[in-house]
């Protein structure tokens, strides 16, 4: 079926197959019938002519059943080459027919007679009357036996296609006739006859030709417009405008006809749909509404470009890194609680996360895994209810594969912008000793592609959405990071877990002179940024006298006697083998007056977030990069020292630009 041919279907059918009855006709016209209705001659404003009936609705027969071919589609040989020729032939024979009758009535009576006669056909007919009266019942046994072999077959085709569950009992074999859909038609059939109402059935009927015509040449139109590239008709004479007017004809036909049985018919279509939606399985005839939104995106993205994204426009597009620090359990892809934490990044649940998992080994000999792997997590997502995309990536390691990722993830402005991983907690108790060098290489190569950076700890504690949380937020603002902390605080305030806390902003002031012009001047930024919280200033002499917490200063010790044997070793082991000091495979050079340095500023900050934070519901606290040239089991112990005893912590490194601003 092709747009053009559809059009003469919507122009055609619609006013025949509503078989009104005069009076029908007339309550529904309503005054425009009072004005039109004497011997057909046109009011004074020329409205509407009463001969628009009988003219139209004469030529009902000439189009009617323009869809059986389609409807018979599996009985035909060449469904592509029958159905168009037959249609066009057929209709172009009976309109044939039709006009030259017009003419032979015109020249057989008087305008009078034609508009008063209603069976002024078998008044002159040839050779006897009856011969009219035989034909009207042959045409509507026709008519009716037409339906009855086709609407079956369509309802038993739909069924076989295994949209929907519902419809199983009306499943057929390939070639068989399908007997329980041709029941199911005779009972409605019968049910409408047993009305007794023409004027009730026929404009029902003829909304749902009407939808089913409008639907029709919407497809062709969404397929046609946006050149789709499996869209390949071989009727070459057609164009999308003719579609849609097709598609707009029957709509507005269907209002001027009843607009209360058109707003009941779109709302039962549209609840048909919304089932099929929810309850229907995926077919393998593609969906002309996907197409439409994959040109939508496609042209977004184009507009989007590659530019830098104003600060008011950003989203955080989180890429979850799904790969434990460990093993999970078998067939559980990613930690059950990473959804729940990419979903808290996301005002009211949209945006879009991106859930990567890297797979060891050979591509080549892996890739059936991968697969096997991107369904299963996809799977997990979907349980989840988080809006996302699964990915994984088969390399030799999980630096490599990690690398390849922050490169190449993502398109134009689309790609991830925040990495979010769980901290390896378990390094030191399982003695995975590869994981620092690994870690910190996973966080300089996202400083390295300026991408923001989220380390969760304690994300087996971490809440659903049904486990409300009381308290504080607190953030520890030491790095600018271009607001992505008091961003990311702020939509966990979104969040119904949250919503009951108060964000707390901790700064650090270098003298306690400067204490309250810091914190007037942090009050009024974010104030100015329409952000709610209590501003604490700590001043950095409080932290050169006692006050260490007790478990700080145990694991500070702990830190210092790790990193000295540590040190002690790479000595030996440059010595014995005459070569600098190595570490993770590559020369570095040790200060050890600056690692103590870093040590105890680690131990201050510990201390610090334990005085003032050791009930809130989760702290922010900034990432402080890897030192160059430091080993990286020695930038472990830094982290390890700086989220003692800490339940709840998301360590945030943010980028080299803003993601909030005061111009919103």
């Amino acid at each position: 079926m092709t747009a053009s041919s559809l059009l003469s279907v919507a122009m055609h059918d619609t006013v025949g197959i509503t078989g009104l009855s005069s009076e029908s006709f007339k309550d529904n016209w309503g005054p425009a019938y009072q004005r039109t209705s004497n011997a057909g001659i046109p009011d004074p404003n020329g409205k509407i002519y009463w001969s628009f009936n009988a003219l139209v609705g004469l030529f009902f027969p000439a189009v009617t059943g323009i869809m059986a071919g389609s409807n018979r589609s599996a009985s035909l040989k060449d469904t592509q080459r029958s159905i168009p020729i037959g249609t066009l032939a057929a209709t172009l024979t009976t309109s044939a027919l039709y006009l030259v009758s017009v003419l032979f009535f015109g020249s057989v009576a008087t305008r009078d007679k034609l508009l008063t006669d209603r069976l002024l056909t078998a008044s002159i007919a040839w050779p006897f009357p009856a011969i009219v009266y035989v034909g009207i019942i042959l045409s509507t046994l026709g008519a009716a036996l037409q339906s009855l072999t086709g609407a079956p077959r369509l309802l038993a085709a739909i069924a076989n296609d295994d949209i929907l569950p519902v419809l199983n009992y009306f499943k057929v074999v390939d070639g068989g006739e399908p007997h329980v859909a041709t029941f199911f038609t005779a009972f409605i059939c019968i049910g409408c006859v047993i009305i007794g109402n023409l004027d009730l059935i026929s404009p029902t009927i003829t909304m749902f030709y009407l939808l089913c015509y409008a639907g029709v040449n919407l497809s062709c139109f969404l397929l046609d417009l946006l050149d789709a590239p499996s869209w390949r008709p071989r009727w070459k004479f057609h164009h999308w405008s003719l579609s849609l007017v097709g598609a707009l004809l029957c709509i507005v036909i269907m209002f001027l006809i009843s607009w209360t049985f058109t707003v009941v018919s779109l709302a039962l279509a549209s609840l048909i749909y919304y089932y099929v939606s929810i309850k229907g399985k995926a077919g393998d005839w593609g969906d002309g509404f996907k197409s439409a939104y994959f040109q939508l995106a496609l042209r977004s993205l184009r507009s989007l470009g590659a530019s830098q994204v104003h600060p008011k426009n950003w989203y955080p597009i989180p890429l979850i890194f799904c790969r434990p620090w460990g093993k999970l359990p078998e067939n559980v892809p990613c930690h059950p609680k990473l959804a729940d934490f990419a979903n808290c990044m996301k005002k009211k649940g949209r945006g879009m996360s991106i859930f990567i998992s890297i797979i060891d080994g050979d591509y080549h000999e892996r890739v059936e895994d991968a697969k096997a792997a991107c369904k299963q997590l996809s799977t997990y997502i979907d349980y989840k209810q988080c809006e996302g995309v699964a990915e994984i990536v088969v390399a030799p390691n999980m630096s490599e594969g990690f690398r390849g990722i922050v490169q190449t993830m993502g398109l134009g402005n689309l790609k991830p912008n925040i990495i979010v991983m769980r901290y390896p907690e378990i390094w030191r108790r399982e003695n995975l000793i590869e994981i620092p060098a690994t870690f910190v290489g996973i966080i300089n190569d996202c400083i390295v592609a300026n991408k923001a950076v989220v380390i969760v700890k304690g994300l087996d504690e971490w809440p659903n959405e049904y486990q409300r949380q009381y308290g504080t937020i607190d953030l520890y603002w030491i790095v600018r990071d271009g607001g992505l902390m008091l961003l990311l605080s702020q939509l966990l305030l979104t969040k119904d877990s949250f919503e009951g806390c108060k964000i707390q902003v901790f700064c650090i002031a270098e003298e306690d002179s400067d204490a309250e012009g810091l914190k007037a001047d942090v009050k009024k930024f974010l104030y100015d940024l329409r952000m709610q919280a209590e501003v604490i200033v700590i001043s950095m002499k409080s932290w050169e006298g006692p006050g260490e917490q007790q478990e700080s200063i145990e694991a500070f010790s702990a830190a210092q006697g790790r990193i000295a044997s540590y040190l002690g070793e790479m000595k030996e082991r440059a010595e014995r083998d005459k070569t600098p000091l190595m570490a993770d495979g590559k020369p570095v050079v040790v200060n050890e007056q600056q690692v103590e340095k870093f040590l105890y500023t680690t131990l201050k900050l510990n201390s610090t977030i334990l005085k003032y934070s050791r009930m809130a519901a989760v702290v922010f606290v900034s990432l402080p990069p890897p030192p160059a040239n430091h080993p990286a089991f020695f930038y472990m112990e830094y982290m390890d020292l700086l989220v003692e005893n800490v339940p709840r912590l998301l360590i945030v490194r943010g980028y080299r630009r803003d993601v909030v601003t005061l111009f919103t």
